[in-house]
């Protein structure tokens, strides 16, 4: 199927050229990521697997920022003389090596960033039922995804829009939105059920619902970047080329603002009021002294608690 809108090599250099803007804010939230993670801590403090998380990000946001420049290095300049009907043909054929390269990270990393959604999806929840439709949702992401990356390898020379493999990639692009929305509102919906239950007797102001709204953020973030880029694909219009590489630094930084929004919330006056306040209350049963003064103890029950380290598990105070 012939592609419409832009040509293959300014959707290219396009796309190089946003991506390359992305990646660059994303270094920069990595950096504050990483400030979040181990700031005041000890080493057996960090939480270890998170920044696993970020760094492997990290590591597949810039090997696909290298790749994208090697195939437009290639396209434009080492093949531009030499490969029939040029870069805009070098660019669309999606047999190239460049080409399921870049792809194979793209799934590795939609892979990787859908299943943190779901874990801190089961860890709130605490229940295996909740998480079984995202699970089957992600293994329609695997399944689909690898199987339009392995297309891509044995054909000889077509392009995206090929209808055999059209449909694997519409079915792709379908899933992780699914699987996107699905987790993030079930992680939103039951911070907010119990935000509420616990607001009946807590007086200070929420520390939970800024991070409730950072969580939402980032999953419209996503998924309008997702949508957009099944409504050019659908089209046919290489438009798409464009959202999907802009796609892999923006995985990256809506991973990381969740976590720095809990950075910011845990050394708000708020969440060390709330949790001083407790250590008080506690010293004064144990002495035996009282104060006649009202006093406020501000209860934070073990669900909130678990609420927040499915986020993080910095957020329980030490």
């Amino acid at each position: 199927m012939a592609s419409e809108g832009m040509p293959m090599d300014a959707a290219v250099t396009m796309s190089a050229s946003l991506e390359g803007i992305l990646y660059g804010f994303s270094i920069l939230m990595f950096i504050g990521t990483i400030w979040a993670l181990t700031y005041n801590r000890r080493m057996q403090d960090i939480n270890r697997p998170l920044a696993v998380v970020a760094v492997l990000l990290l590591i597949l946001s810039t090997a696909h920022m290298v790749v994208n420049i090697i195939r437009i290095e290639d396209g434009l300049v080492k093949y531009r003389d030499t490969y029939p009907g040029g870069p805009s043909a070098f660019f669309a054929d999606v047999s190239q090596n460049t080409y399921v390269i870049k792809h194979s990270f793209y799934i590795m990393q939609t892979l990787l960033a859908d299943g943190v959604v779901i874990y801190r999806c089961y860890v709130v929840w605490q229940s295996v039922l909740v998480i079984i439709l995202p699970c089957v949702l992600w293994c329609s992401v695997a399944v689909t995804g690898v199987y339009a990356v392995y297309s891509c390898s044995q054909a000889s020379s077509s392009t995206i829009f090929a209808e055999g493999l059209a449909q694997w990639v519409t079915a792709f692009f379908a899933s992780t939105i699914a699987t996107n929305l699905l987790s993030s509102g079930l992680l939103a919906y039951r911070i907010w059920t119990i935000e509420r239950a616990v607001s009946i007797v807590r007086a200070s102001k929420s520390n939970v619902m800024p991070i409730m709204r950072v969580l939402v953020d980032a999953a419209i973030l996503y998924s309008v970047v997702l949508f957009i880029a099944l409504v050019c694909f659908v089209c046919l219009n290489n438009g798409e080329t464009v959202v999907v590489d802009m796609a892999m630094p923006i995985m990256s930084i809506t991973f990381y603002m969740v976590l720095i929004r809990i950075a910011i919330n845990r050394n708000t006056p708020s969440y060390l009021l709330t949790t001083r306040g407790t250590s008080s209350g506690t010293e004064q049963r144990n002495s035996g002294q009282y104060d006649m003064k009202p006093s406020q103890i501000h209860v934070l029950p073990r669900s909130t608690w678990q609420a927040d380290t499915g986020l993080n598990r910095d957020l329980v105070p030490k």
